[in-house]
This record gives C-alpha cells, structure tokens and sequence, in this order.
C-alpha cells in the first residue's frame, strides 16, 4: 500500500510512503479491538470509591437501650448500619480494575485498527516538521490545511516534540503522541490519523 507524502500546507509532495499490508491491511478483528479498547479503560480506572462501615465511624460504643424487653430488634450500637448515621454494609472499598490482555491480542488490535482507517481513506502522511516556538496558530493552520479543523485528529510522531505538542495541547479535539504510544483506544476514537513520515518506520517496527 502507497498513500502520498504531503507538506504541512497540504500539499503533494510527489512523493510515496510504502506501507506494509501486514499492518495497514489486515482482516479487522473486531474483538481484539473490543478486548484492547476495554482494558484501556479499565487500566484508567482509579477505583478509590470507599464508604465507611460500622467499625470506622466516629460514634459512641455505648448500649443505647437494654437488650430485652423493648418489644424491638437488640440493638448494641449507635453506629449499628440499621441507623441513621450508621456504618454501611458491604461498602465499596479500594480495588484494581486492572486487566490482562495478550500481547499479540493487542498488536492485532492496532493492526485491525489502523486497518479499518486505512480502508476509509483516514490515514494521511505528512513529511516532517518543527515549530521554532509554540503557537497554537501554527498547529491550526496544519489543520485547516487538510480541512480536519472540527474533527477529532490524531497525529503520530516519530519521536516527542515539545513544540508541536504544546501547540497542539489547547485544541480539544486535537491529540500529539509518538508511534510507541499509539493504542487501539486512541485509533478508533479518532476522525483522522496524521503520521510523520519518520513515524511509518517507527510504527510498523513496533507492530511487526
């Protein structure tokens, strides 16, 4: 497969970025994606819901009436769950949500989602570049070139730039990473894939 080099002005250059089938042109496999894309998200989850139980509230551990004869249900403390202002029972407590998915599962889950947007014409090569400082102006600019300017874009780079990140960082829909962060989540959330051109090596070494 062979798409275009372009300039950051959206130009052809005349140029061609070979890419390989055994990553852009796959068979999809949509539960690798599926399993990939719910592992990302459940690896981002925090899980530090904790409510208190019977044993952690601040209260009197006085006997707050006799054991008989009340006609009700014993009752031996103020911080009983049955209460107001009681403990709860079976809270929630800290806990990891942290699952495992196979390496080969989630390398053909890139490779089925790279696919999917090769397959609908939304991966563009763009040759590389720099900023001399950064300015949200000039990132823009890049995406208005390529008419993505309101869709949510995904640019991949070679290896970390400081300026394009941070020219990039206040545009909502906009996201810099480089090829060895690239994950299934990010891919198929996104409208439009701008990849450097170094970053095509990069990624199908990462991939293979």
């Amino acid at each position: 497969m062979e798409l275009a080099i372009h300039n950051i002005k959206g130009k052809d250059t005349g140029r061609k970025a070979k890419l390989s089938n055994n990553i852009f042109a796959v068979e999809p496999n949509d539960h690798a994606i599926y399993l990939d894309v719910k592992q990302y998200l459940a690896n981002n989850r925090k899980g530090l819901h904790k409510s208190k139980e019977r044993a952690e509230i601040k209260g009197s551990t006085r006997k707050i009436k006799k054991q008989k004869g009340t006609g009700t249900a014993r009752a031996g403390s103020i911080k009983n769950p049955l209460f107001r202002g009681g403990g709860r029972v079976f809270g929630p407590r800290p806990r990891s949500y942290d699952q495992k998915v196979n390496k080969k599962v989630k390398k053909l889950a890139r490779k089925s989602a790279l696919s999917y947007k090769a397959k609908n014409k939304a991966i563009m090569i763009i040759e590389d570049f720099d900023f001399s400082k950064p300015k949200t102006k000039n990132y823009f600019s890049i995406l208005k070139a390529f008419e993505l300017d309101g869709k949510k874009t995904l640019m991949v780079l070679n290896e970390g730039n400081k300026n394009v990140y941070l020219s990039s960082r206040n545009l909502k829909n906009s996201k810099v990473v480089i090829n060895s962060e690239l994950n299934t989540y990010e891919i198929t959330g996104a409208s439009n894939l701008l990849i450097s051109e170094s970053a095509v090596d990069g990624l199908e070494s990462n991939l293979k």
